[in-house]
This record gives C-alpha cells, sequence and structure tokens, in this order.
C-alpha cells in the first residue's frame, strides 16, 4: 500500500470558464477519488491550478484590447470560485504566474540544461514582419491541406480535426497584422523525445499494459511505434515564463513545457503553508501520483512531462493517467468559441444547491472509454427518476415513518428475518465493490452501485410494508425501521465521494456527527446507528427538475446556434447616395511620428504627411500596434472630419481601419506602398 498519494487535475486554462467537458472528463472523477481515499483514512495531497501561460491568452488578450493579465486574474477568479462552489476539495490550487512556479519551472529547465539534456537548435520558422514577431501556430491561419478549410490554425485544423504544422498551411497569414509572414531563422531548446524510446516502451508499454485504460495505453503506444522527435521547450513569446539560460533573451519556456510543472509549484506552496516536506510527495517511490486528465493531454502527461521527470532523475513517475474521452452536449461538440456548453458558473447561479444533482448525471454517463453525450433530457430524468424516487424516497418515507412511529427515536430491533438479514448483508458487500470500481477508475460503475444501495433500501420498505403492519405487528415494525435506518446511516456514508453535498444534508437529518462512521464501518458493523438515537425531522434531499427549467436550458442553446449562424452574416448599413460618398474626403497618408497619449490605455498620438502638410490624429489602436511598426506606414485617411479635441490632443481627421477574425485592427492600406502622399481615393 502507499504511504501517501499524489493526485493531479489538470490545469483549466485561464483564458475562459470552465464547462460540463472538463468536469466530466477531469475534475468530478479526481474529487470521487480523492474524497474516498480521505474516508480511507489516506495521506492525500489533491493538487491543482491555473495555468496562465501561452498563446491562446495572449491572442484573447489581443481581442479583447486587454491585458493578458487583466484576463488571467478575471478567469483565475471566476474558476476558483466556480470550483468552490462546486464542491471541489483541491488541497491546493495555485496559479502558474506566481513567482514559486517560476522558479520551479526555470530550476527543472536549468537542470536539464546543465545536464546537457537539451539541444538547441536552429530552426526557420513564420515571422511577421509587421508585427516583428515570430508567430506560434495559434498566430497563424491558412488553408488546411488535408480538407481545404481556409481558417485552420497553424496547429490543428478545427474543420477535419487534423493535426498540422503553420509551415504546411496554404497561403498561411498571420492572425495579429493579417499579413503573409515569411521565414526567418530562430533559436530554440528541445527535448530529445527520440532517446528516450526504449525508456517509454519499458516503463509504458510494458510496466503499464494490464492497468492503464485502453484509449490512454493505445495513444501513447502509437506515438511511440511511429517514432517520436525532438520537440521545443521554449517559444518566441512575450508572455510566459522567460528562459533562464544565455540566448533565452526574449524567448519564454514553452506552456506545455511549464504548465504540468504547476503540479510540483502546487504542491511546494501547500506543503509550505502546511509545514511539511514537499518533496516525499513527487520523489519517494512510497507514493502514487496519479494524473486526471482530458485525452487531448495525453501526449503531454504520458510522454513528454515523464520524460522531463525521468531525465532529472529525482522524480517519481505516475501510476496511472485515467484519462477520459470527451462529452458532447446535445448531439454536437462542445464548443466554447460557438457558446455550445454548458457553463458551470452559470449552471450553479440557475440551479442553486443542486450540486450534487450535476455530479450525479455527469459521473452516471462519464464518458471513460468513449466519447458520450449530455443531454438536458438525460438530467432531468436522472434527477427525477433517481435521484428523487429512489434515493430521496427512500430516506424521506424511512425518517417521516420514524418520527410518526418512534417520536424521531431509532427503534430497537426485536427480531431480525431473513429479508432483514439479507439486505443488511448486501449492504455489507458495497463499500468493497465501490472500492474495487474506484480504484480501477470506474467512476460510472461505482456510482451505480451507489444507487443500487438506495434501490436495495427503496424495494426493502416498499416490500416490508411497516404502514401495513404497525397495528397489527409493531414488533416487527420496529425491526424493519431498526434496519431501513442502517441503510440510511450506510448511504450517508457511502454517498460522501459521489453527492457530498446530499451526505452533508443527510448527516444532519440523521443527526450523525461528520466522520462518525468511515467506510469499514459500513463493511464490518452490524449497527451503523443504535436504538434510541434521536433523528431530526425530515428534509427533502432532492428537488424535481420541472420541464420549464429544461426548456429555459434548451432555448439558451438554441440562441447560442442562431446567434453562431448571424456571426458571419454583418449587418448592411441604409442606402446612401452617391452624393453623399462623393462629400467625403479621403487620400493616402503616412505616419511620420508616434506618441502614446498620456493617462490612456489604448489612445495614440499620429502625425501624417498628406502633400506639404503634417495632420495630428487620434486613434484607438495602441493596444494592436506598436509604436516602431507604425513609422512609415501609408494609410487611408478622411481628412474633411471636423476636428474632435480626445484628451486634451486635437484630431483633424480619422484614419480608415478595419476588423480581423479576432477583433484585432488592421489598416486599410492602399496596396502600393509608393503610392505618393496626398493621392485622393475614390
Amino acid at each position: 500500500m502507499p504511504k501517501r498519494y499524489t493526485i493531479t487535475a489538470a490545469l483549466p486554462y485561464t483564458n475562459g470558464p470552465i464547462h460540463i467537458g472538463h468536469l466530466a472528463g477531469v475534475y468530478v472523477p479526481a474529487d470521487i477519488y480523492a474524497r474516498y481515499l480521505r474516508i480511507k483514512g489516506e495521506n492525500v495531497a489533491f493538487i491543482c491550478g491555473s495555468d496562465e501561460h501561452g498563446v491562446a491568452i495572449s491572442i484573447k488578450a489581443k481581442k479583447e484590447r486587454k491585458s493578458p493579465k487583466q484576463i488571467i486574474d478575471h478567469y483565475d477568479q471566476l474558476i476558483r470560485d466556480s470550483f468552490e462552489t462546486f464542491g471541489i476539495t483541491f488541497d491546493n490550487y495555485s496559479r502558474t504566474s506566481r513567482n514559486i512556479h517560476h522558479e520551479t519551472a526555470q530550476e527543472i529547465f536549468k537542470d536539464l540544461h546543465l545536464k546537457d539534456i537539451l539541444e538547441e537548435n536552429e530552426s526557420e520558422q513564420l515571422f511577421d514582419p509587421e508585427a516583428n514577431q515570430f508567430l506560434a501556430d495559434r498566430f497563424v491561419k491558412g488553408k488546411c491541406p488535408i480538407c481545404q478549410n481556409t481558417e485552420a490554425y497553424g496547429d490543428q485544423c478545427e474543420s477535419c480535426g487534423s493535426s498540422l504544422s503553420a509551415n504546411e498551411l496554404i497561403n498561411p497569414r498571420s492572425t495579429i497584422s493579417g499579413s503573409q509572414p515569411e521565414m526567418r531563422k530562430t533559436k530554440h531548446w528541445y527535448l530529445p523525445l527520440n532517446l528516450y524510446e526504449s525508456f517509454l516502451e519499458k516503463w509504458i508499454i510494458k510496466g503499464h499494459k494490464l492497468d492503464w485504460k485502453p484509449n490512454v495505453y493505445g495513444q501513447v503506444k502509437s506515438w511511440i511505434d511511429n517514432g517520436l522527435n525532438a520537440r521545443a521547450v521554449t517559444r518566441d513569446l512575450d508572455w510566459g515564463i522567460p528562459v533562464p539560460v544565455k540566448g533565452g533573451e526574449n524567448k519564454v519556456l514553452y506552456v506545455w513545457f511549464d504548465a504540468p510543472i504547476g503540479y510540483i509549484s502546487s504542491t511546494k506552496e501547500w506543503a509550505a503553508k502546511k509545514g511539511v516536506n514537499w518533496e516525499p510527495y513527487w520523489k519517494d517511490d512510497q507514493t502514487k501520483l496519479v494524473h486526471f486528465i482530458g485525452k487531448d493531454n495525453i501526449v503531454f502527461h504520458c510522454i513528454i512531462f515523464p520524460v522531463v521527470l525521468h531525465a532529472s532523475g529525482s522524480y517519481i513517475l505516475p501510476e496511472n493517467v485515467p484519462a477520459n474521452e470527451f462529452l458532447n452536449l446535445e448531439g454536437q461538440k462542445i464548443s466554447t468559441s460557438n457558446n455550445w456548453a454548458v457553463w458551470l458558473h452559470e449552471y450553479l447561479d440557475e440551479f442553486p444547491d443542486q450540486q450534487d444533482v450535476l455530479r450525479y448525471v455527469l459521473t452516471a454517463n462519464a464518458p471513460e472509454t468513449k466519447d458520450n453525450d449530455f443531454t438536458w433530457e438525460e438530467f432531468q430524468s436522472r434527477n427525477n427518476n433517481e435521484l428523487v424516487a429512489i434515493y430521496g424516497n427512500f430516506i424521506n418515507r424511512v425518517v417521516v415513518l420514524t418520527h410518526k412511529y418512534y417520536e424521531g427515536s431509532v427503534p430497537k430491533a426485536r427480531e431480525f428475518l431473513s429479508e432483514d438479514i439479507e439486505v443488511l448483508n448486501k449492504m455489507a458487500q458495497i463499500p468493497e465493490k465501490i472500492s474495487t470500481a474506484i480504484e480501477n477508475y470506474h467512476f460510472r460503475e461505482a456510482s451505480q452501485i451507489l444507487m443500487h444501495l438506495a434501490r436495495l433500501g427503496n424495494k426493502y420498505l416498499a416490500d416490508a410494508e411497516p404502514w401495513k403492519l404497525i397495528k397489527s405487528n409493531s414488533d416487527r415494525v420496529a425491526s424493519i425501521m431498526h434496519t431501513a435506518l442502517q441503510i440510511s446511516a450506510g448511504l450517508a456514508v457511502i454517498s460522501e465521494p459521489f453527492l457530498p453535498f446530499t451526505t452533508k444534508k443527510l448527516n444532519d437529518m440523521l443527526n450523525l456527527k461528520p466522520a462518525s462512521l468511515n467506510w469499514e464501518d459500513v463493511r464490518l458493523k452490524k449497527v451503523l446507528i443504535p436504538a434510541g438515537h434521536q433523528i431530526k425531522k425530515a428534509k427533502l434531499l432532492f428537488q424535481k427538475i420541472e420541464n420549464s427549467q429544461i426548456e429555459y436550458q434548451r432555448a439558451k442553446l438554441n440562441n447560442s446556434e442562431k446567434e453562431n449562424q448571424l456571426k458571419s452574416i454583418r449587418a448592411v448599413k441604409p442606402m446612401t447616395s452617391f452624393k453623399n460618398f462623393d462629400s467625403l474626403d479621403l487620400q493616402v497618408a503616412e505616419i511620420i511620428d508616434v506618441k502614446k497619449v498620456k493617462k490612456t490605455k489604448k489612445l495614440m498620438e499620429l502625425k501624417v504627411k498628406l502633400r506639404d502638410e503634417v495632420r495630428t490624429i487620434v486613434s484607438g489602436i495602441a493596444n494592436d500596434f506598436k509604436t516602431d511598426e507604425l513609422i512609415g506606414k501609408k494609410v487611408t485617411l478622411l481628412t474633411n472630419l471636423a476636428p474632435r479635441t480626445l484628451r486634451g490632443v486635437e484630431s483633424n481627421g480619422m484614419i480608415l481601419l478595419g476588423e480581423n477574425e479576432k477583433g484585432n485592427f488592421i489598416f486599410v492600406s492602399p496596396e502600393d506602398k509608393n503610392i505618393p502622399n496626398g493621392t485622393p481615393i475614390s
């Protein structure tokens, strides 16, 4: 048996909220596992945190004209509040933007660099000459060579799902400036995965053939069989952890190198607060390390991060990586960009005090071996027909009848009949069955074993019919109610990993102190709640979900679908006349000087030259362009716009701008860069 457990849940990326796909794939099963181990008395460190670096955050920041820090601060708070309200019991939830993480990631990089494990190579990468920066894969769009989709990203085509490199795109363009990128040489450090193939074959292909999930094992084997290549662990970006060695100026650690290290830095942070040594949780062979992730992260947690840990020479490796498949929504792939999702923070607002319903439905329908579908119809059905009609109904009848017949005092059993002994024996077998399922990461199966006990209790009470016997055989009723109360107490224990809020309410109703009973008690003890024990009045554990609530959720999704259909359709402005248009004086101008307007975030003061005239123009483009890239830029200027004073600077005209698909400003510029200033546009 392990001395301790280090459980990690994939670091959520802070460019958006949490949705049900994240919960079903990672956080609910991880929390069930951690709660179960704590009930068993195990030493557990359940670790997570916000992943706050990388290209997607930079893109989001540019699109919303905010700083990356504003983006990560907003979503970190939203995510951690949502997790807390939903009942995810992380021992520590950190942030990769914190100093402790920067230091940890840089230490591991420097260690690998000092050991000459990392390879330093020069390669040609796409460069945006207008933006004056190298382009990460997600900053490049073009035509997919597989399906001809013209909006494919440099790392993946979201139309056909093919993995790509930016160099494979046909007619690539920068999403920053809209310009065509060019190839330029740059230097990066690479992790030589090819040198660790034999290690991975021994550790995974031979060592975990029987205990890892087939979907995980199969994907890893496919990668190794196809041959591994050296993979860059640095990037040319301005947002991330600086590369801490000579030559690393203006470069950062690749987010998928730094993010898994966030588990280690978060553990360090937790250990410091708790006053314990962090190292045994990552460096002791008697620690069991388990990564909970989605299937899109398998390569990083089963190949890249383990190679980093192994190469360092002192870290343990994960014993299991029980990655789940994807959860779809109403027959369609969850899409955050199209708002086709059930967002956790919205669910918590719209279904108050019903966290356990969502936990149960997501677990009962978990995408453990294949992609599964979440529907609001199934959500309603499982709540009304299982949680309310079976579990809740059983508890309510037991508590109501105990108060009706015995004023809330647990009756003493007079004589047990075979049916009483049978149902109690079946209950005693439940903990071990659930343990086996959980320890094999079969959480869906475990949730149904739990519900089976509620079914047993419900059937037992329905068959015994104490309400019919109370006048003719009160001794028999006492034994029935005593037995039913034992089942209720058993449910209060084994429900905790799956239905923690329900467990709290049930413990309160049964007047049981938290943790007064444990997992083994249900298996071994004949009496869980003694005769004479006073219980409280009945309260409903679950509420019926009405059709109107489901119709509202479907309407939200339908509205999202309609909005998505209209996204690409821009409203045409009212008809105008040629006379009105001809009154606009459009001329070619050249930007000759630029400076930020003081005490503003996005205003720039531009000096533009027409023929012999120099004008001052104030434009809100500071978040989209750097000062030095604007000098010499030919632009289209509306010259006869009435002057306007902005922050004390008089603006005499307007530069014409458009927006690209990311919402970033682009200039409406003449194609001929040699066109004279002052040339009229008609």
